[in-house]
């Protein structure tokens, strides 16, 4: 690591492009295999060699958001972006097909393209044809290519709501050279927490780049029809209690219906909403719950919920704050496995108890905020989620005590939006 520190930029960065370069062919098989075939977007792989069309606006703002979280955090600061200055151009790139499709439901507020590669000819190709005025980087992207050339030609970057786990973190502490050579050419980092703004300083970021406007998904607001439909889809489906596991990876799913048999015991005619992270593993999911024995409807069929139905598949895109306004209790995944947890500001701010796994240290801050004020719960294992949800379910004066300390953590924390837009004013065109 010491050695790392005294090699000169020029070595540090072929070290980076050579290795990139030996792991292109994986990247690209990846994204081609998380690809739907019948997708609109499928036919523009070159855009990601940085191929793109040009863009009709001179000098547009260049956001990047990864994916389909990504996304939802840029909407509203990118609907706050066009209400200030309606003549400013926005170009939003993506990496996945499903940040695609969201960036598509944003019409003409943006023009959307895929991002390029992190290869220097493919970013330079890029930059050549959109020629952006300033980059905004959503959360946690860390492209070192991206960043130089942006230096090179005096684009300024801003990363917006930046956060960084404590195994990012430790991570980066092995190869700190790399990561200041990343940090150096920012222009500003708007960071979600404090302790985010510790562990950025502790990798040597300066202290006068870097702001606390905290994160700006407690800004968030849900289309005013949600909760009508909401109230209308509930409605259709009975009398059944509901709760949903939201954002579930492999080998989450599993534990989450050993925990279901349990709570079916008590609750005979529980219902399970079941939203897996990844659009590519619905069917393997559908599978397992058919292999399971559980009685299934899929959202995408649009079969009816009868009172024989025990798991209702969340197997469409955008429809999650849709399926949380439907539950009277929500779980979140990706924290009964060591993936770090997801966020539970959603169903937070449709006032729905929370709750989530121990590996929740993505969203630490957040969560502890949540579980102090009594608005979220932690659970060990299937178990405890199986008595946790029998409790809400069961204790109506619990879930509106949850839902109500959920709600009012979201409503104490409002207000970064407006901070992180007056931090990017001197960048805008």
């Amino acid at each position: 690591m010491v050695r790392l520190l005294i090699l000169p930029r020029w070595i540090l960065r072929l070290a980076y492009n050579v290795a990139f370069c030996l792991l292109l062919p994986f990247a690209l098989f990846k994204l081609h295999k998380n690809s739907p075939v019948d997708n609109a977007f499928t036919g523009r792989w070159k855009e990601r060699f940085g191929w793109v069309t040009p863009v009709e606006t001179a000098r547009p703002v260049w956001i990047h958001a990864a994916s389909v979280g990504e996304v939802m955090v840029a909407k509203p600061l990118i609907q706050a972006l066009k209400a200030s200055h309606p003549e400013m151009g926005i170009l939003l790139t993506t990496t996945t097909h499903t940040g695609a499709e969201q960036a598509a439901a944003l019409g003409k507020l943006v023009t959307h393209r895929f991002a390029p590669l992190d290869c220097p000819s493919m970013v330079k190709r890029f930059l050549e044809r959109t020629r952006p005025h300033v980059l905004l980087i959503i959360e946690t992207e860390r492209w070192l290519n991206y960043m130089l050339a942006c230096q090179q030609r005096n684009i300024p970057v801003v990363v917006v709501n930046a956060r960084l786990s404590p195994r990012s973190f430790r991570r980066y502490q092995q190869f700190p050279a790399f990561f200041r050579l990343w940090a150096e050419p920012l222009s500003r980092l708007l960071v979600q927490h404090e302790d985010d703004a510790s562990r950025f300083a502790a990798l040597g970021v300066a202290a006068e780049k870097m702001t606390i406007t905290g994160s700006t998904k407690f800004d968030m607001t849900f289309p005013p029809d949600i909760l009508v439909d909401g109230v209308a889809l509930r409605e259709s489906w009975g009398s059944h209690p509901v709760w949903i596991a939201a954002s579930t990876h492999k080998g989450e799913d599993e534990q989450v219906l050993q925990a279901f048999r349990q709570v079916l015991a008590q609750l005979p005619d529980a219902l399970l909403i079941l939203v897996p992270r990844h659009p590519q593993r619905f069917d393997a999911v559908a599978e397992l719950c058919a292999r399971e024995g559980f009685a299934l409807v899929r959202r995408s069929t649009g079969g009816a919920v009868t009172p024989a139905t025990q798991v209702y598949l969340g197997d469409t895109m955008g429809e999650l704050p849709l399926m949380l306004a439907v539950a009277d209790v929500a779980f979140v995944g990706g924290s009964l496995v060591n993936i770090g947890g997801h966020n539970l500001l959603e169903p937070a701010a449709l006032g729905k108890p929370c709750l989530t796994g121990p590996h929740y240290f993505n969203f630490g801050d957040i969560t502890r905020q949540l579980v102090a004020q009594g608005g979220a719960q932690i659970v060990e294992d299937a178990q405890e989620l199986a008595i946790a949800v029998c409790e809400c379910l069961q204790d109506a004066a619990k879930r509106e005590r949850m839902g109500k300390a959920a709600s009012e953590v979201v409503a104490a924390n409002r207000g970064a939006l407006q901070k992180t837009l007056q931090e990017l004013e001197p960048f805008l065109p």
